[in-house]
């Protein structure tokens, strides 16, 4: 049974028993702590925690998963992957334990016939929490599971929980024996090799406390409502009824592994090491099809840099599997071959998806060889400070700023003999996904915990967003928060969070910045509102400060916008829309947003693109968008269903999270989009929109900048001034000014050069007087002085080789010249060979040198360049290097 075929009858069969089909989610979690959606259950989380009233009693979906914490084993064990999907049942309040039960034995076992997937009963073994005795009580007497096919294990196996204060409860596990071939018998208590585990209930019927680890936590008492969580791994379920020993031998992903033979000629079970390659080569170019389908773009943090790890370990791979040209093409195309039936937006996005997948792997090819030069400085470093392990700061900047991946460090530093400070990496890499994470989470709820918002959504419902239609309002405060903490009064000066039943404020979203104004209450008080968030789904929240009086819960009050920054903000995203619809026009859907930022008078665009817009190309569509406001279309919105908004062709962006009801923005015959922001009503509202460039922010992503309205025109005008002025100053017209000024830049450079010439003749000419004036110290022919400030490193550097140069006869000959140079003083020191015999080294005298002009340098033993703080102190420098030069000679 392919893949495919198993995805349908599990949707079908839950639909038909009063199960709500859920799409899968994106997998960029809408989870501030999460990168990627890493289990079934994860868009269903804000119903389980009880931030949000479930929208159904019962649920089914096929979730799109990916998990990279164990990246490394990828391939080296045939258990380990980074995408997978996750079959899930979930019930809210509605049947539990033994209604679970039930539908996960009916589906399992009932035959193919009939929509089930036809497992033999025997073969199945049950496993149930220590001390769930009703569990096991149905397994036994309602299903008829032998009592010999069911065994308890702990709480570290068969308990289950998020890891935080919440819900929490026992689950039971079904696992499918394999058969002798894979091991011992005995249940999955004994070999879970042979008796693979393929289907997990979660029975949430407990709350639980603080605690650590994965069982050391109270039990608080039953919750309220207990819900169910299932979980079965279509990949697992796969590998068992299409006959094969692994996941890797599975449908969609043994034709990857194929087309990866047929590229590289190396077969699949012919060595152990390009096995383990094959695998990995699978199993990441279908976690990165997945991944640049959902909107992910490789980067260098974030879930930019999960896909670019993936992605150019692939790559590599695939390079010692022998590959030596381009290979992800034909990857990429293989994996939508395989997937694509289940997932059809694969097909519809492929171009966009090839595009972005073979601008990686061109950059990444670059970036093997100015990575591997970066990596074989670091070694020589390493090596000549005498130890054995790679700092970890260094592979930090490998990952950071060259994309290589550790992996990749760790094995091109063994083949040298070196290890790497993994620890040292990992804690940079903490480190710095910490900071993101901490910035997103205080961006979203200030210094307020969740629960604090979610307690006055219990309380007070979601806020009523009026703004569409009104710009003021009256409501009512329903939660109050001073410095991050639930209070019933505020006072004059204190930092607020207002929650009110209704307002007219738009949160920050969708790429559009938030609201700001005043909120004044019955009582006087006047709290002025700086930033609008939603910490919590539904749940608007004002933050400012108070400026009159005091607020307290539950006053009335009247919400007022900044009319003029809302029109401001309005325009500049319906002119977004027009830019995104304009530049799919003339580069075709690949141009598809990948982000955006709505700001007063201002916006910015992220499109996918492999290389550059054409300054001719951003001309065309800059004018393309200001034919459209001349139009004067009308700007509409429309709530509908998804179905209905795909049916009209509108847009969506990715990684956006929407619900069974979109908004559909329409401006006239040009654009259609969902978006939940707000709009003109009309494009000649807009004004003008002026393109002011773009640029690169990441592997195939570009950055389009713009202003919109009287901003735009400002623009104009003040370049028009400088226009006019260069005008006058080059005796020309307008259109000359590009020929004039080229002229003008091109007369100097040669100036320049020309001064340079000059200057570097007479810092040379002095270089005979310099070696005749060489010292005799006890041998040694030493020339040291000063010479004319301001001259540079470049040319000291040649002064000092040219004077070594002429100081003949095979005397030891040290050469140590000073400068001052933008009131710092320069030293470059050089050693004939005969001097270098001695033992007498311009490392080491630089860096007595550099020490007495309070600075530091270094270098070879036959030249070093160093540099200070005090030019006073050149004559003691002088003074100092000839002390040296006696010691050793």
């Amino acid at each position: 049974m392919e893949s495919a075929e198993i995805r349908r009858r599990w949707l079908s069969f839950f639909e038909e028993r009063g199960h709500t089909v859920v799409p899968s989610a994106s997998l960029i979690a809408d989870d501030p702590t999460l990168l990627l959606v890493p289990a079934g259950m994860v868009p269903f989380k804000p119903y389980f925690l009880g931030e949000v009233k479930p929208p159904y009693p019962r649920a089914a979906s096929v979730q799109k998963c990916v998990r990279t914490p164990d990246i490394e084993e990828v391939g080296k064990t045939t258990r380990h992957g980074t995408f997978f999907q996750m079959c899930g049942n979930f019930s809210f309040g509605d049947y539990f334990k033994e209604g679970a039960i039930k539908l996960a034995w009916e589906l399992l076992t009932g035959s193919v016939e009939h929509g089930g997937y036809g497992l033999d009963p025997e073969k199945l073994w049950i496993t149930v929490y220590e001390e769930d005795d009703e569990a096991e009580r149905i397994w036994r007497e309602v299903i008829g599971v032998p009592a010999e096919r069911i065994q308890r294990l702990g709480k570290e196996h068969n308990y289950w929980s998020m890891g935080v204060p919440g819900p929490c409860g026992p689950c039971s596990e079904i696992n499918y024996d394999r058969g002798p071939e894979f091991g011992e018998e005995g249940g999955p208590a004994v070999n879970d090799e042979r008796y693979v585990e393929i289907w997990n209930l979660v029975f949430m019927q407990y709350e639980r406390g603080e605690g650590t680890g994965k069982t050391d936590f109270p039990i608080l008492g039953e919750l309220p409502s207990k819900n169910i969580d299932t979980g079965l791994g279509m990949e697992r379920l796969a590998m068992i009824l299409q006959g094969v020993r692994n996941m890797y031998e599975t449908d969609t992903l043994r034709v990857v592994m194929d087309k990866a033979t047929e590229l590289t000629g190396v077969r699949y079970g012919a060595a152990q090491g390009s096995d383990v390659s094959l695998r990995v080569v699978a199993d990441h170019l279908r976690t990165s099809v997945m991944l640049i389908g959902d909107g992910v773009t490789p980067g260098n943090e974030g879930r930019g840099y999960v896909l670019r790890r993936i992605m150019r370990r692939a790559i590599r791979n695939m390079r010692l599997l022998g590959a030596t040209g381009p290979v992800v093409g034909e990857l990429v195309d293989t994996v939508i071959g395989s997937m694509g039936e289940q997932y059809p937006e694969l097909i519809t996005d492929r171009k966009r998806i090839e595009t972005v997948a073979l601008a990686e792997e061109a950059a990444f090819l670059k970036t093997l060889k100015a990575g591997t030069n970066i990596l074989d400085t670091a070694v020589s470093e390493t090596r000549s400070a005498g130890r054995t392990v790679l700092p970890g700061d260094k592979a930090f900047l490998l990952h950071d700023t060259w994309g290589f991946p550790i992996d990749l460090t760790l094995e091109m530093a063994a083949e040298q003999g070196l290890s790497v400070d993994e620890e040292g990496f990992r804690r940079l890499m903490k480190e710095q996904r910490e900071r993101a994470k901490a910035d997103a989470r205080a961006k979203k709820t200030g210094h307020a915990d969740v629960s604090s918002y979610r307690e006055v959504a219990d309380r007070a419902g979601t806020t009523v967003f009026t703004g569409y239609t009104d710009t003021e309002g009256e409501s009512t405060v329903v939660g109050l928060l001073v410095d991050g903490v639930p209070s019933p009064a505020a006072q004059e000066g204190d930092e607020v969070e207002v929650v009110l039943d209704r307002t007219p404020f738009y949160a920050e979203g969708g790429g559009q910045q938030a609201d700001t104004g005043r909120i004044r209450l019955d009582t006087g008080a006047v709290v002025e509102v700086r930033d609008v968030q939603q910490p919590v789904p539904g749940v608007s929240v004002h933050k400012g400060v108070v400026q009159v009086g005091e607020v307290t819960l539950g006053a009335a009050a009247h919400a007022v916008i900044d009319v003029i920054r809302r029109r401001s903000i309005a325009r500049a995203h319906s002119a977004t829309h027009l830019t995104h619809q304009a530049l799919r026009d003339a580069l075709g859907p690949t141009a598809a947003q990948a982000g955006s930022e709505n700001a007063p008078g201002r916006f910015r665009f992220d499109f996918g693109s492999p290389t550059a817009v054409p300054g001719t190309v951003l001309t065309d569509v800059e004018q393309k968008i200001n034919e459209v406001l001349a139009r004067e279309l009308d700007v509409t919105a429309e709530v509908m269903s998804m179905d209905e908004a795909k049916q009209q062709g509108a847009i969506a962006e990715f990684g956006e999270k929407y619900g069974d009801r979109v908004r559909v923005v329409t401006i006239g015959d040009f654009s259609k989009e969902l978006c939940g922001g707000t709009h003109v009503h009309n494009t000649a509202q807009l004004g003008l929109v002026k393109l002011l460039g773009e640029s690169s922010i990441g592997s195939g992503v570009r950055r389009v900048e713009a202003l919109v309205g009287v901003d735009a025109y400002q623009f104009l005008a003040r370049e028009h001034t400088v226009v006019s002025q260069l005008t006058q100053l080059v005796k020309g017209r307008p259109e000359e000014l590009p020929e004039k000024i080229s002229g003008m830049l091109a007369k100097l450079k040669d100036a320049e050069k020309e001064i340079e010439r000059f200057r570097a003749e007479k810092v040379l000419q002095a270089a005979a007087g310099l070696a005749a004036g060489a010292k005799d110290v006890r041998g040694v022919a030493l020339a040291a002085g000063r010479v004319p400030d301001g001259t540079g490193a470049d040319d000291l550097r040649k002064l000092v080789l040219d004077v070594r140069g002429r100081i003949q006869g095979g005397r030891p000959a040290v050469v140590a010249l000073f400068t001052v140079v933008k009131d710092r003083p320069l030293t470059v020191i050089a050693t004939n060979e005969a001097a270098r015999e001695r033992g007498i080294k311009a490392g080491e005298l630089v860096r007595t040198a550099a020490k007495t002009l309070g600075g530091g340098g270094g270098g070879k033993d036959d030249v070093a360049q160093g540099g200070g703080q005090n030019p006073a102190a050149i004559d003691e420098a002088v003074a100092a290097v000839e002390r040296l030069v006696a010691e050793k000679a």
